[in-house]
């Protein structure tokens, strides 16, 4: 136990220096952006004074390195700034629209999880058999067709089913009504857990496969146990260890793919708030809400390589 606590606190503190690159690389490319928010703001007809006097309010005017430590002392204590185009705090426009993307996304991991583990099962217990070349075939299919394609695709074909039961567009939080907030989300979540569920799918037939030729399974099966209870109760949940990384890199990519399935699907969560940030030149926006999305990117995997140590003792002890 105190072997797997100082994992924990070496991992943390290696989180600490690959945050602020992270916020450190962000803040870089948004301060050398071409773009002038001062004319993004005022206009093109600004003259010289509005664009000087806009630049001394917003802090940019000051050096960069100045403007950089400015920036991470005001978000370690979590000022995240106000939109040049809009005088809102941004912690506030992130707050509206990171949970509608954390559900998305939850839900997305959800059937591709479920949608893996189907494909990937069924293909290692029928391994070379029909039911393993239709496996394959689909996932092939599945991570040959792009979100977007598909989310397109689900609008066209299903978004009225049942009189628009599924509707295409719009949001319901849940403490209004479960089934509207299902209803809204179903397609987009199907449309970003398809590529990922068919990509995770190969990791767990694979896994499955090594895991079944072993010899412990033999022997098990041999001495007259149930296959079904030597898969369930063994080789699945030693299989499934390799895939539970995997999914945290998924998970991530999920969460970025979100920023075009929001917007196709017109669900106010952060690929939302980050495609109007661009269109409006909004320098500060548009940094705050990649700095979060990065960063989380960065905590899921965390959790996920965490879990994978605790479920596998031999790892913990390599390390």
């Amino acid at each position: 136990m105190d072997a797997f606590l100082g994992i924990i606190l070496r991992r943390l503190a290696a989180l600490i220096p690959l945050m602020l690159g992270i916020i450190l690389f962000i803040f870089l490319v948004m301060a050398l952006s071409p773009n002038d928010a001062a004319l993004s703001v005022l206009g093109d007809q600004a003259t010289p004074e509005q664009v000087a006097a806009f630049n001394a309010a917003n802090g940019l005017d000051q050096p960069l390195l100045v403007r950089y430590a400015d920036y991470l002392w005001a978000l370690l204590h979590g000022d995240l700034g106000q939109t040049f185009s809009l005088s809102a705090p941004i912690g506030g426009i992130i707050a509206a629209a990171l949970p509608v993307t954390l559900q998305l996304t939850a839900l997305g991991v959800s059937l591709a999880v479920v949608l893996a583990l189907v494909l990937g099962i069924t293909g290692a217990l029928y391994r070379d058999r029909w039911p393993d070349q239709l496996t394959r075939l689909i996932s092939m299919a599945g991570i040959s067709i792009p979100s977007f394609w598909l989310a397109i695709l689900l609008i066209q074909q299903l978004s009225t089913i049942g009189g628009g039961s599924l509707p295409s567009g719009h949001y319901v939080a849940p403490s209004e009504s479960v089934s509207g907030w299902l209803q809204h989300l179903i397609l987009p979540a199907v449309a970003l857990a398809v590529p990922t569920g068919c990509a995770l799918a190969r990791v767990v037939r694979t896994s499955m496969v090594e895991e079944l030729d072993r010899d412990y399974v033999r022997t098990a099966v041999g001495a007259g146990l149930p296959p079904v209870v030597v898969v369930g109760r063994n080789v699945l949940r030693n299989a499934l260890l390799t895939p539970l990384t995997v999914l945290g890199l998924q998970t991530g990519y999920l969460i970025g793919g979100a920023v075009i399935i929001e917007a196709i699907f017109t669900l106010p969560g952060m690929g939302t708030q980050i495609m109007s940030a661009v269109q409006q030149n909004d320098i500060g926006l548009a940094r705050g809400l990649v700095i979060t999305i990065a960063l989380g990117f960065v905590v899921v995997n965390l959790v996920v390589d965490l879990l994978y140590l605790a479920a596998n003792p031999r790892m913990r002890g390599a390390h």
